[in-house]
C-alpha cells in the first residue's frame, strides 16, 4: 500500500557525582564523614508520590496569564493556527538542553518554533517545563524563559524543583527556607502558603554569632528579621534552591537539626530528634556558562549528610523531591494532563511523552523508571549540549541527539512513521476482509 502523506499525518492523528560510591577508612577521628549513601537510595524509597493534586492552582494561574509578559518586552512567536497532536506531547529540562548561563542554546528557538508549528506537518505539539531549578516564583521563571526563547510560556505548564513543596504548606507552619537570591525564596514559600518562614539571614541578624564569618549586607540586614529566639520552633527545613554562601548555610541546617523539636538553644543528646530536611533536587552537578559542570544541590546535601555524621556520629535522613524521583514524574504527567485539556481541548492522555534532559543521572535515570510503571510510554532523549557531551551515559536513553532541535524533529518524525505504519496495517486488515468476503453472486445463494 502506498505511505501516508503529511496530509494523512494531519488529518489521521491530529484534531487541532550525580551519584558518589566511594568508601573511606578512619583516621583516628571519632567519627569519620563518609559520602552519604543516600546520593544511591532507590527513588521508591523516598515519599514524593503525593503531591499531584497541585497542578489545579498552577494551571488557573497559567491560564489567567496567557497573554503573555505584562511589559511585551519581547515579541514572541505567534501561535500556530494549525492542528494540534493529540496522540503524543514533549517534556523538556531546561538547563542544558534550552538554556545555558541564562542565555537560549542557539537551537532551542527554533526548536520552540518548530513543536508550534513550524514544521512539514503544520502541526503543534503540546508540551511542559520540568526542572530542577528554582530560586523564583513560577510566574516570573517563566518570564525569563518567554524572553529567551521568544515564545509565550506560562505557569500551567511550567514545573520547578520547588513547586511541589507547595503540599507542604498544609503541614507545616514555622519553617527555615534556604537558598535563592536575596527574599525571593522567602517570598515564594509565602504565596505557596507558608504562613512563618524563616531565613539564615533572620537567624544571623538576631544572633551574629552563628556564623562568625558572615556579615549581613546592608540590603540584608533590612530584608532580615528580628526573632523571638527562645519561643521559635522551626517544624522544618526546605532548600528551595542553591545556597549562596555554603558555610553559614549548612552551619544553620546543622544547628536546627541537631535541635530538640526544632528548638534553638536545646539541643539533642540522641540527634534524631530535630525536624526533616528537604531538597527540591537532588543534581550533583549542573550545566552553566562555564565549560565544565558546577556542583549543585546534590552537593550540598551530601555535603550536610556527611558533616552531620561527623559532627553527630549519627546517620542523617534527608528527602529531595525534582527529578529523578517518580513522584515527580507522576506529578508532570497529571500537569501535563490537564494542560492539555485546558489549553487544548484534548481529554485523553497522550499515548506517548518525549522527554529531553541533559543529565542521565536525572533525566534519563527518572523517565526510565517511571516509564516502567506509567500508563503510557514515556520516552528519553539525551541532548549533548548541558552535563552530558560524549561517551556512553550512566543511563541509557531511548535516543541521542546533538541538540534540541535535532530531538523535536526526531520526535515528530518517529510519529509520523508510526502513523503510516498504522494505515499501512489497517489497509492491508481491510484488502484481508475484501478477499474474504464471497462475491455477489455466492452471496446471493
Amino acid at each position: 500500500m502506498p505511505g501516508v502523506d503529511s496530509e494523512s499525518f494531519r488529518a489521521s492523528r491530529l484534531r487541532r557525582l550525580s551519584s558518589l560510591d566511594a568508601t573511606a577508612k578512619k583516621y583516628g577521628h571519632l567519627h569519620m564523614a563518609l559520602p552519604p549513601r543516600s546520593l544511591n537510595r532507590p527513588t521508591k524509597d523516598l515519599p514524593l508520590d503525593s503531591p499531584i493534586h497541585l497542578a489545579d492552582p498552577l494551571l488557573d494561574q497559567g491560564l489567567a496569564s496567557t497573554g503573555g509578559m505584562a511589559n511585551g518586552e519581547v515579541p514572541l512567536a505567534t501561535p500556530s493556527i494549525g492542528t494540534t497532536s493529540e496522540d503524543f506531547a514533549l517534556a523538556f529540562d531546561i538547563d542544558g538542553v534550552l538554556i545555558r548561563g541564562g542565555t537560549a542554546i542557539p537551537e532551542a528557538i527554533e526548536a520552540m518554533k518548530y513543536i508550534n508549528g513550524e514544521n512539514p506537518y503544520g502541526i503543534r505539539v503540546p508540551y511542559i517545563f520540568l526542572t530542577n531549578g528554582g530560586g523564583k516564583s513560577e510566574q516570573e521563571r517563566c518570564d525569563d524563559l518567554s524572553r529567551q526563547l521568544q515564545s509565550n510560556v506560562v505557569p500551567g505548564q511550567f514545573i520547578c524543583g520547588h513547586t511541589p513543596m507547595r503540599e507542604m504548606a498544609e503541614k507545616y507552619n514555622t519553617v527555615l527556607v534556604i537558598g535563592g537570591e536575596g527574599e525571593k525564596c522567602r517570598i515564594v514559600a509565602e504565596a505557596y502558603g507558608f504562613k512563618n518562614v524563616i531565613t539564615p539571614g533572620d537567624i544571623i541578624k538576631t544572633k551574629p554569632d552563628t556564623a562568625p564569618f558572615r556579615k549581613l549586607t546592608e540590603e540584608e540586614w533590612n530584608n532580615s528579621r528580628t526573632l523571638d529566639l527562645e519561643n521559635l520552633q522551626i517544624e522544618a527545613v526546605f532548600v528551595f534552591a542553591d545556597s549562596r554562601d555554603w558555610a553559614s548555610d549548612q552551619q544553620i541546617i546543622l544547628d536546627v537539626l541537631m535541635t530538640k523539636e526544632g528548638r534553638l538553644g536545646h539541643r539533642s543528646e540522641v540527634f534524631n530528634e530535630g525536624p526533616p530536611l528537604y531538597f527540591s533536587h537532588n543534581d550533583v552537578v549542573w550545566s552553566t556558562s562555564h565549560e565544565y559542570t558546577r556542583i549543585g544541590m546534590g552537593a550540598l546535601r551530601a555535603s550536610v549528610e556527611a558533616l552531620y555524621k561527623a559532627v553527630t556520629g549519627v546517620e542523617l535522613n534527608t528527602f529531595a523531591f525534582g527529578k529523578p524521583q517518580i513522584g515527580t514524574f507522576q506529578f508532570a504527567t497529571r500537569f501535563l494532563q490537564q494542560w492539555r485539556s485546558v489549553s487544548h481541548g484534548i481529554d485523553k492522555p497522550p499515548a506517548t511523552v518525549y522527554f529531553f534532559g541533559d543529565t542521565p543521572e536525572s533525566d534519563i535515570r527518572g523517565t526510565n523508571e517511571y516509564n516502567k510503571v506509567a500508563e503510557n510510554e514515556w520516552f528519553s532523549v539525551l541532548v549533548k549540549t548541558g552535563v552530558y557531551q560524549s561517551g556512553t551515559p550512566s543511563y541509557r536513553p531511548n535516543h541521542i541527539c546533538e541538540n534540541i532541535l535535532e530531538g523535536v524533529k526526531f520526535a515528530i518524525e518517529r510519529e509520523h512513521r508510526k502513523t503510516k505504519e498504522r494505515g499501512s496495517l489497517a489497509g492491508t486488515e481491510k484488502k484481508q476482509n475484501e478477499e474474504n468476503q464471497p462475491d455477489g453472486a455466492e452471496a446471493q445463494a
